[in-house]
């Protein structure tokens, strides 16, 4: 590994987990917003099929810290006292694969988590049937959005839902949807509410714990596509630069990565989420890469391009250099108690004049600045516990604790060209923090940093 990546990895192991507080201080604002007249029912993720490793659930994990297959959390806003439900000690499993918390555990799961008590998972049934002898029975909020593990992102979970139902071979439901139609048949006393729009609402908004995961992710994030330079080569596979940036993740103590990588070669790139990252690398084209690592439950979303040969073209510098200042017109307006339209408004017409003196061989490519500068997604999704995070930012002005993708980018369909460059912000208290600033932006730093390549 270079001295780049030594100098970073040290910190990076030793990032802080959350403690018991973190845990009682977030179901305390969900007891705030179910009000006393309801309870709330968290599911946790299955065990995975195969050999799959066992990641929790986002909502579990966020509520509770504990890794546990088949656990549910209990949240009654009467008392607003929390309960765990786990699964009882399997020893078989456990001297097989490593101890697994059962509900036998009780004292060190409420020592993780903070939680009130700790039963095992079959008198969740018998709990919640308790609340309906005197009615009316309470409300009872269910997340009805599916589960995130590794890389879930909701929409994509959404979408990937959608397809199954659409399958007249298929049509099996989510894990959260199966939870909630047993629910509601088993006991069809309660008033079923939502509970994911209460989690979204607190997720967006990172507490400074969170904002160090996701400031260590962004730093392994920038390592590997920096590491993914420094092994690009003419004739290469795209997979090969993967292969370069997954090492440096795991290196880095990063179990799963947040996302499959993009790695795109040429036109490729205008494909916004290629991912067979197959193809050879070109002579004279540019290279994408958006990748990033789940690091401890967090993750990232950083975007570079880089030539292929190690050295831009007139052209390509020009546009490159074009985003790169359009990025940094977007920052230095982000702050709390602006929106991120105001934002975008003000990018704009700093940028705008720009366009006129652009310097590029052909018309299309000031029209595709041009272009750019009328889309509204460069302000991007929230980042967190999963790359296209849960939340909306945009709804009202920005406050601090904010996390979010910073992500120009420009189209040039007539040669079916895609320029971009992707950063990952905190809104502070006096501004923003760009988590890859140390990271090479400028042509020149990149085309530096390419001629350390390994031979």
């Amino acid at each position: 590994m270079t001295r780049v990546l030594l100098l970073f990895l040290t910190p990076l192991l030793g990032a802080a987990d959350f403690e018991a507080s973190d845990f009682q201080a977030r179901r305390t604002q969900v007891y705030d917003r179910i009000g006393n007249r309801a309870v709330a029912v968290v599911q946790g993720a299955a065990l995975p099929e195969g050999f799959g490793v066992f990641r929790q659930a986002n909502d579990f994990y966020y509520l509770t810290g504990l890794e546990v297959p088949h656990a549910y959390l209990l949240l009654d806003g009467r008392t607003r006292k929390a309960t765990a439900f786990l699964p009882h000690r399997d020893a078989a499993r456990d001297s097989n694969q490593g101890k697994t918390l059962a509900s036998e555990d009780a004292d060190e799961v409420r020592k993780l988590s903070g939680v009130d008590a700790v039963l095992g998972v079959e008198a969740l049934a018998a709990q919640l049937a308790l609340m309906q002898l005197r009615p009316p029975a309470p409300a009872l909020y269910v997340p009805w959005s599916p589960l995130q593990g590794v890389m879930g992102s909701r929409d994509e979970l959404l979408r990937a839902a959608a397809e199954v139902a659409s399958d007249p071979w298929d049509g099996r439901p989510t894990r959260s949807a199966q939870f909630l139609s047993l629910l509601k048949a088993r006991l069809p006393s309660f008033e079923y509410r939502d509970l994911s729009p209460i989690l979204d609402e607190l997720r967006l908004v990172k507490s400074t714990r969170e904002i160090e995961l996701i400031r260590q992710a962004s730093k392994i994030a920038a390592l590997g596509i920096m590491e993914a330079m420094r092994n690009t080569k003419e004739g290469a596979f795209e997979y090969e630069l993967d292969a370069a940036a997954r090492r440096v993740f795991l290196a880095s103590g990063a179990k799963y990565e947040g996302y499959p990588s993009i790695t795109a070669g040429g036109t490729n790139a205008y494909m916004g989420h290629y991912m067979a990252n197959s193809s050879r690398l070109a002579d004279g084209d540019l290279v994408l890469m958006d990748f990033a690592p789940d690091y401890r439950y967090y993750t990232s979303d950083v975007t570079r391009m880089w030539p292929v040969n190690g050295k831009y073209s007139k052209d390509q510098r020009a546009l490159c250099e074009f985003i790169l200042i359009y990025r940094n017109a977007l920052l230095k307006r982000i702050r709390a108690g602006v929106t991120a339209n105001e934002v975008m408004d003000g990018a704009r017409l700093e940028m705008e004049p720009l366009v006129k003196t652009l310097a590029v061989s052909k018309e299309i490519y000031r029209e595709g600045a041009r272009g750019m500068l009328t889309f509204r997604g460069h302000l991007s999704h929230p980042v967190g516990m999963t790359v296209h995070d849960v939340g909306d930012y945009r709804r009202a002005p920005l406050v601090a604790g904010q996390v979010f993708a910073v992500d120009p980018m420009m189209w040039v369909p007539e040669e079916r060209m895609y320029v971009r460059m992707e950063d990952v912000v905190v809104v502070t208290a006096d501004g923003v923090e760009n988590f890859t600033d140390f990271m090479p932006s400028k042509p020149e730093e990149i085309e530096k940093l390419m001629r350390e390549r390994t031979k």
